[in-house]
């Protein structure tokens, strides 16, 4: 594979979907972020004229040849040595330079906070990306290289892409191509079956790959925008294998994919779907604990049941792991949530209730807009002016495969995040009981990724203040969202950081990175060893899977994953 290709795709699983503050916002909040930076212009006419004159001064040099302005040298975009030797080309980089420069040093003299800052900033970005020389055929060496070097034909196969994306994708500039993958065959292949079905899930169980089991068995709870195979993409980065192949007893619950009929179910129907799994679990394994994990959403959903589980006296959770998922957000976290209004969530509950449910395309569309660099100007380049397919990449195979969100869960979500309901101890209701994690005495596993931009390794961390647990351990991951969870062992450049001492975690990220040490290799050996240590004594590893009450039934990865709405 090209090493191009394979920046891509790296850069591309960084830029994942997640559920989270940003399902709340509304054209509107767009609107006024830009509205706010016309209202900063006209409040100053003479700081706008000195930009205005500073960046003529720019575009003087430039046209007389006397610019030093240069692209950074690890900007992808600028790689083409035509934009260092070519006049014409050269010019063209140093005029969207100037610009940039120019957005710059008006955006610090603004008079603003740190939220308007950051709205500010984002929204820039967003223009700034889209004005960028190399988006378009007059603009792109290499793309002009390319119909040279191919005859003509990456011209009309870049057209050929163009017209798919707008028949067959609504429009949207297709990230992944899908050919190559089929579930069951090259994908999601681990050997298993669904032993519980009802309307809003079904529960997986999947084969022992060792004679001797654990006896407290695991469950995942996948987040609901996404579908459960990400936890069993292929055998070398597959959790679920690495689960069974050491010894767990692993079951994970598929979410179906809601349609407009289904807009009803709200927090409470999938705690109640959890504590359902949670039942089935036991009632197989014989185990009366069960420990669970969950990334990302499914991270706040497995909260909300470890609270409900706490205030109803139900001793069947053992212990929780949470990946990539902030439960105590702030504004200034990501540039995005900037963004977030109360009359922005108001009205984005308003046209969800209307709706029913959001669209899975919707929400790829919307969260595709919030980061255009690398999940829209990448592939144009890619798709139509290079006319190469887009990348084959399992993960992002699994992104393109989005589930449709039920307005009653967007607005329970949404809940969480404007009440900080995670950080209250008894104050905001949700599924039936009034939130209170400091009930909450598992032992806790929490990962955090260096680079994710989607829920901050940061904000990740303040989930170690919020639980009533004597036993956290917080692990950062080198790389950002779904690729700090998919970090199987055999990655030479994998390495995470985990404190130095045992005891009580500090109080902020911050103090805790100083005492932390850097260890070489995946986490994913350290978790499990953090697992195995929870799950009981060794027994005979089942013959079968399910039991009298819960037989076997489709095999893995189940129904609700290929089903059509």
């Amino acid at each position: 594979m090209a090493r191009s290709e394979v920046k891509l795709e790296n850069e591309a699983a960084q830029s994942t979907n997640a559920l989270g503050p940003l399902i709340g916002v509304a054209r509107e909040d767009f609107v006024s972020a830009v509205a706010l930076l016309l209202r900063e212009t006209a409040s100053d006419p003479s700081r706008f004229l000195r930009h205005s004159t500073a960046m003529a001064q720019d575009m003087v040099k430039i046209m007389t040849g006397k610019s030093e302005l240069a692209p950074d040298p690890k900007d992808k975009r600028f790689m083409d040595p035509a934009w260092q030797y070519n006049p014409f080309f050269r010019a063209g980089a140093q005029y969207y330079l100037a610009v940039q420069k120019g957005m710059k040093n008006w955006l610090e003299e603004l008079e603003l906070d740190e939220l308007e800052r950051n709205r500010a900033n984002f929204i820039a970005n967003i223009i700034l990306d889209g004005l960028a020389p190399t988006n378009t055929l007059a603009g792109n060496p290499t793309a002009q290289k390319q119909i040279i070097n191919s005859g003509g034909l990456s011209l009309i196969k870049g057209l050929q892409n163009a017209y798919n994306d707008i028949v067959h994708n609504k429009g949207m500039v297709s990230q992944v191509d899908k050919r190559p993958f089929k579930l069951g065959k090259n994908i999601a292949t681990s050997k298993g079956n669904v032993v519980y079905r009802d309307e809003i899930m079904e529960l997986l169980q999947y084969a022992p790959t060792t004679q001797e089991v654990y006896e407290i068995p695991q469950l995942t709870i996948p987040p609901q925008i996404n579908k459960m195979y990400i936890n069993d993409l292929s055998p070398d980065k597959s959790v679920i294998k690495w689960q069974v192949d050491n010894g767990i007893q692993t079951f994970v619950i598929s979410w179906r994919n809601p349609s407009k009929e289904q807009g009803h179910w709200g927090m409470a129907d999938y705690i109640a779907a959890c504590e359902k799994a949670l039942e089935v679990v036991s009632s197989i394994t014989g185990s009366k604990k069960v420990n669970v994990s969950a990334g990302c959403s499914g991270g706040q959903t497995a909260s909300v049941l470890a609270s409900k589980l706490a205030a109803t006296g139900n001793p069947i959770l053992g212990t929780l792991t949470l990946m990539v998922c902030v439960l105590h957000p702030k504004p200034t976290d990501i540039e995005a949530g900037s963004l977030v209004s109360e009359n922005g969530m108001q009205l984005a509950r308003q046209r969800a209730m209307k709706a029913g449910i959001i669209k899975a395309d919707d929400l790829a569309r919307g969260f595709a807009w919030l980061r255009p660099n690398d999940l829209i100007w990448n592939y144009v380049i890619n798709n139509y002016l290079l006319g190469q397919d887009p990348p084959a990449f399992d993960v992002l195979f699994w992104n393109a495969d989005a589930t449709n969100l039920s307005s009653s869960l967007m607005g329970d979500f949404l809940t969480l995040f404007e009440t900080l309901a995670f950080t209250k101890q008894g104050e905001v209701e949700m599924a039936g009981h009034k939130v209170d994690l400091s009930k909450v005495t598992a032992d806790l596993f929490i990962l955090g990724g260096v680079t994710d931009h989607i829920t901050p390794w940061k904000a990740t961390y303040r989930s170690t203040q919020l639980f009533g647990s004597k036993d956290v351990t917080y692990v950062l991951s080198q790389s950002g969202h779904m690729q700090a969870i998919l970090n199987p062992p055999g990655n030479p450049k994998a390495k995470y950081f985990v404190q130095a001492k045992k005891g009580k975690l500090p109080a902020t990220a911050d103090e805790w990175l100083q005492g932390t040490q850097e260890v070489a290799g995946s986490w994913w050996p350290l978790w499990m060893e953090w697992v195995q240590k929870r799950s009981g004594k060794m027994k005979a590893a089942p013959a079968s899977l399910g039991n009298d009450t819960h037989p076997a039934m489709e095999a893995a990865p189940g129904l609700y994953v290929v089903e059509e709405v």
